[in-house]
This record gives C-alpha cells, sequence and structure tokens, in this order.
C-alpha cells in the first residue's frame, strides 16, 4: 500500500532509540511517500520540534534524557492540532492511558502489525486535513448554550469558558457525527482511541463524564451524553 495523492510528501517525525526499528520503519514510511525525519533519543526530537515543521510525530516512550511522556506533554502544550503517535513496547492498561491522557491521539505496542501501522498513521494525518478544512470555512458547533471551536478547541458553556483536550474534542466530533443514534463503547474506542474493544473500557466512561462535565448544566442528569444500559451512549444535541 501507498499514501494516497493528497497525503504524499507529509512530514513526519520519528523519535526512536531503536535503530533496527528506526531504520525499518523510516523505509517503511518513505515508500509510503512520505518525508521522515529521525531523532535518535529525546534530547534531538525536542531540538526538532522546536526547529522542524511536522503533520505528525511519532515518539517512544523509553528514551534517552526525556521520555516519550514528556514529550507528548510538551507537544500538546504548544500544538492542540499535531497527531502525535506513541510507539513503545510498554503495554500495560496503565500507560496507554497515560499517555493518551497527556494528549496522544494514538498508543501502539510493539512489536506491532505494519499495514496496521501504516493505516493509522493515514487516518492521522487525515484528521489533520479535517482541521485544515475547519479553518477554511470556521465552523464552529453549537448545541443548546454551548459552543466548540474545533480549530482552537476553545468552548463556551452559557458564561463558562474553557478548552478540550484534542481526545475530548474528537470524541465530542464523532459523537456529533453520529447524533441520535447508540454507539457502543468498542465502537468508540476503535474510532476515537483506534484501540481494541479489550482496552480498559473505563476510559469510555472517564471521557464522557468529562463530555457531561463541561456542557450539561446538570451532569447527574445528562440530556445530551446520555447512557444506554447495557448498549452505550448516545448523544442527543437538540435543535
Amino acid at each position: 500500500m501507498t499514501a494516497s495523492e493528497e497525503l504524499k510528501g507529509k512530514r513526519i517525525l520519528l523519535i526512536e532509540d531503536e535503530e533496527s526499528l528506526a531504520i525499518g520503519l523510516e523505509y517503511n514510511l518513505c515508500e509510503e511517500g512520505y518525508i521522515v525525519d529521525w531523532a535518535k533519543n529525546g534530547r534531538d526530537g525536542i531540538e526538532k520540534i522546536n526547529t522542524g515543521n511536522y503533520d505528525l510525530i511519532i515518539v517512544d516512550l523509553m528514551l534517552p534524557y526525556h521520555d516519550g511522556f514528556e514529550i507528548t506533554k510538551l507537544i500538546r502544550s504548544r500544538d492542540v492540532q499535531m497527531p502525535v503517535l506513541i510507539l513503545t513496547a510498554r503495554s500495560s492498561n496503565e500507560d496507554k492511558i497515560k499517555g493518551l491522557d497527556y494528549g496522544a491521539d494514538d498508543y501502539v505496542v510493539k512489536p506491532f502489525n505494519l499495514k496496521e501501522l501504516l493505516l493509522r498513521i493515514e487516518r492521522m494525518l487525515r484528521r489533520k486535513s479535517w482541521y485544515k478544512n475547519l479553518e477554511k470555512t470556521g465552523e464552529t458547533f453549537r448545541f443548546g448554550d454551548n459552543r466548540v471551536n474545533f480549530i482552537n478547541l476553545e468552548c463556551a458553556a452559557g458564561e463558562k469558558t474553557f478548552r478540550l483536550t484534542p481526545k475530548e474534542a474528537m470524541l465530542l466530533k464523532y459523537l456529533a457525527e453520529n447524533s441520535s443514534r447508540i454507539i457502543s463503547r468498542k465502537e468508540l474506542l476503535e474510532n476515537v482511541w483506534n484501540l481494541n474493544s479489550d482496552v480498559e473500557t473505563r476510559t469510555v466512561d472517564i471521557f464522557i463524564s468529562r463530555l457531561r462535565k463541561y456542557f450539561e448544566p446538570d451532569p447527574e442528569n445528562p440530556v445530551y451524553f446520555k447512557s444506554v444500559r447495557g448498549a452505550g451512549y448516545i448523544f442527543e444535541p437538540g435543535n
């Protein structure tokens, strides 16, 4: 497989200290048509982040000088839209949830299936293209007394203003695109987190709870983000 024409030439930063893996992955990404920079440790990775212009960043967790968690937090503090993929041998649910909470868009455990990884990367790059399209249209999503700007992730709920994390925004966007339809936790994990359904589904519940806290007049009695016992959730934006 190769990347679609509109994605060829996208710049990817790979921060990975395992040389054999990095060389192989760099080769395959270049074969897809991407332009790849490789940083061999966390310090060099941060330097490239500071000086480069990338469309997606892949980062290992266990790195010399600065680990992947630290780098992910740094990226997210500067850019709410940059796609970040954690690629690591650390497979615990705790690490996965921590990485996603720190702002990663996806979390892939080594060893990985190359075709699946390339598909995930393509999907993440398409999300960034979606953000750019929103910049052109200036789209603001409204429901009830709530407003969401999917460009800078700034929101208003009545008089209260705040900013979503990228993952919270992606969850809300998916719910909005599938409003008035029951959506299972499995579907949300696979389409928002790009994770298999064997991951702790409590993650979904936590993020739904956050959206209720932000947007519901009474989070204990939700009117927008409703639970459906034994099935999942349904988003009812109203008129």
